[in-house]
């Protein structure tokens, strides 16, 4: 299991909050919530479920560097690819050196 840390999200409203929560969960592979942390089934996700959670960090500005991960030989392709918005924040560390990629 994957455990991604949520702590520190501020919310515009309790709408607002109730929606990260339940759209979390319907991204495919998400299993449960634990207090602040959203429990993934595996690292093995499908593109659509690993672009649902990019989408959902950047949205709710979670730090992303969790996501990297998530990274394999099908789709490193695209996920590191250096023109993507989530890019330097998915795989660079805060004093700009890039993430090593998984084996």
């Amino acid at each position: 299991m994957v455990y991604l840390d949520f702590s520190g999200v501020r919310f515009g409203s309790q709408l607002d909050e109730k929606h990260l929560f339940a759209w979390a969960l319907e991204i495919e592979g998400t299993l449960r919530w634990e207090q602040d942390t959203l429990v993934v089934r595996s690292v093995r996700i499908s593109e659509e479920s690993l672009r649902d959670l990019i989408a959902l960090f950047h949205r709710y500005n979670i730090p992303m560097a969790q996501l990297a991960q998530f990274e394999n030989e099908k789709n490193t392709s695209w996920f590191r690819a250096p023109k993507m918005y989530w890019h330097k924040q998915v795989f660079q560390s805060k004093r700009g050196q890039a993430l090593k990629s998984s084996p």
